[in-house]
């Protein structure tokens, strides 16, 4: 097991290694401890793993969810805005990895010492939030693409909660076996195959079932009302769709310069990855317009082979992706939980990563199984937490940093970014929230979708 550094304060501010909190303020001496490796991959890696990773699974259901609200107009200017103001919160947050020459590898580390323990706590309880809602979405997403594989070969088919479960059970042993975010290295390459491949696949599966229809409904449908509330759900499917959430997290398996490297990552996420994601999100909407479902594969009228493949690649890509975005809870739990000082393979520590993970997954799948309305979790994961995490906090960060030296215009700038996303916040926030009211009133708990 490695760790850059020991906290000389014992009293600083780490739940994690169980110190006592005593002032607002916590003064980190050294690079905090963790049972994760730290510091040791190439941009290269990372970068390859950032783009195989927001290419998951989830991007099948981008088209429903992003372009069905807004139409073609609204649609592409929300995504090229969203885009851009993403790609620069995450450039933003990135130049902050190092501050006053500590280095924070944790987005709640950094929270805590620039604005004292409690938002220390909020961050902590936004990021595990959305952690835990995505890694239930990646659980239900896995679960639909084992179903529809079913379906290609039998009229009749297990219930949901069935392929669910197989699913979290798929991913906890994978969990297990690949304990951190760099011990995935070994597995980018034939992720990369898949995600590429499956991709290439679905794009010619959909071109050919786009150039096949005659007429294609565009119109958004619904009341005032319902417009403007899935317009507000799409925005904040956009807001998912380019950001993680945990830029100091993946920032801290970086080795140095780790800024740099970092924003070399961003640069191959916001250009190959982007084109990638945006792509599907586009080639889908002209294919089916509004009628294109929440799981894209599902309206593919190609070859039974096409849609085995295009739901096992899926299926398979689901399980590294989840395993990224779920690392700051693991990374949570190990270094809680796991004696630091022992390898990461020592016997000890394997069966408490095993209690560890296993317990986190049975919580995840039981609410999954329970409430499989896919689509909307989407909205509620890019609503309060994303937007807060990725275009509230860099700018408040920066404020308190750079504020002195900051020319008026920057600061305006940042204060501005701040007002306009926190209105969008609340709004889409409010508009997650009737969205899963509804489902829950059109659909049962371990309902059979």
């Amino acid at each position: 097991m490695e760790k850059e550094g020991r906290i000389r304060d014992p009293e600083g501010l780490n739940i994690e290694t169980s110190s006592i909190i005593k002032d607002d303020q916590i003064k980190l001496k050294e690079d905090p401890a963790s049972a994760h490796t730290i510091g040791n991959d190439s941009w290269q890696q990372v970068s390859l793993l950032m783009v195989t990773t927001f290419n998951s699974g989830w991007i099948m259901s981008f088209p429903n969810v992003m372009l069905v609200p807004l139409g073609w107009a609204w649609g592409i200017i929300v995504l090229v805005l969203i885009g851009f103001m993403s790609a620069y919160g995450n450039w933003l947050l990135a130049g902050f990895h190092f501050i006053q020459g500590e280095r924070f590898i944790r987005y709640r580390d950094i929270m805590g010492f620039l604005f004292g323990k409690k938002m220390y706590y909020v961050t902590w309880l936004i990021q595990f939030s959305l952690f835990f809602l995505g890694n239930m979405g990646f659980i239900l997403l896995g679960g639909r693409a084992l179903k529809e594989i079913n379906l290609v070969f039998s009229d009749t088919t297990m219930r949901l909660q069935y392929f669910i479960i197989i699913t979290a059970l798929v991913y906890l042993m994978f969990s297990f076996a690949v304990p951190n975010l760099s011990a995935l290295r070994v597995w980018l390459g034939a992720s990369t195959i898949l995600t590429f491949g499956y991709v290439v696949l679905v794009f010619v599966t959909v071109v050919n079932d786009g150039k096949s229809k005659r007429h294609v409904d565009y119109e958004v449908k619904g009341s005032t009302m319902d417009k403007v509330f899935n317009a507000l759900g799409a925005v904040s499917a956009i807001v998912l769709s380019n950001n993680s959430g945990m830029i100091p997290e993946i920032q801290s398996t970086l080795r140095k310069p780790a800024i740099k490297n970092m924003k070399k990552v961003l640069c191959a996420q916001f250009t190959l990855a982007l084109m990638v994601y945006y792509g599907v999100t586009i080639v889908g909407y002209w294919a089916y317009g509004s009628e294109v479902p929440d799981y894209l594969p599902k309206a593919i009228t190609g070859p039974k082979w096409a849609k085995v493949l295009i739901n096992s690649a899926v299926f398979l890509t689901n399980v590294i992706s989840q395993h990224m975005f779920l690392q700051p809870v693991h990374e949570a739990l190990d270094t809680k939980f796991l004696k630091v000082e022992e390898g990461t393979y020592s016997r000890e520590n394997i069966k408490r990563r095993f209690v560890l993970r296993s317990f986190l997954f049975t919580v995840n799948t039981v609410v999954a199984a329970a409430l499989p309305f896919m689509g909307y979790f989407i909205n509620v994961l890019g609503s309060f937490t994303l937007v807060s995490l990725t275009f509230i906090f860099p700018s408040i960060i920066f404020i308190k940093v750079k504020g002195k030296s900051a020319r008026t215009v920057q600061k305006a700038w940042h204060w501005t970014i701040i007002f306009v996303f926190t209105l969008i916040a609340a709004a889409t926030t409010i508009s997650a929230f009737r969205s899963v009211v509804i489902s829950v009133k059109n659909y049962h708990f371990f309902s059979n979708q």
